[in-house]
């Protein structure tokens, strides 16, 4: 089993246990997140990760995570993600998308993130293409 494949294991292990100093220990202490849809949530260094996790933990108590498929090459690990739980005020959390993370030495040192909430009301998908390309 590939050094990426071991940290997978162990990122979900932690995601789903919600073990915050576990997941925070998959990350690099540098570590780089890249958000292209969304340029400035991009963010450098694992106490961000903290950050962000201790949030998603409060706010989604019962939230699981579902690794829908990944593949390795070498320091690479591409994966699709799902998460679902509910929200401490009752409504239904989703998000889905795909996060292309670099490993090295058992932790993420960069992930290219396309991680999303799940829209379910989002309109056709000739509403969507007019949206992005009329304003």
């Amino acid at each position: 089993m590939t050094d990426a494949r071991n940290w997978l294991d162990r990122l979900l292990e932690a995601t789903n246990g919600h073990d915050l100093n576990a997941l925070v220990e998959c990350f690099a202490e540098d570590y780089v997140n890249i958000t292209p849809a969304h340029p400035s949530r991009g963010f450098t260094g694992r106490e961000q990760v903290r950050r962000n996790w201790e949030q998603v933990f409060a706010a989604v108590p019962d939230l699981t995570a579902h690794v829908v498929a990944a593949a390795f090459d070498g320091t690479t690990a591409w994966t699709q993600w799902e998460m679902h739980g509910t929200r401490a005020d009752g409504s239904a959390h989703r998000m889905a998308g795909v996060i292309r993370f670099e490993v090295e030495r058992g932790a993420a040192r960069q992930a290219i993130f396309f991680l999303e909430p799940v829209d379910e009301d989002s309109g056709s998908v000739d509403e969507a293409v007019l949206a992005q390309v009329v304003r």
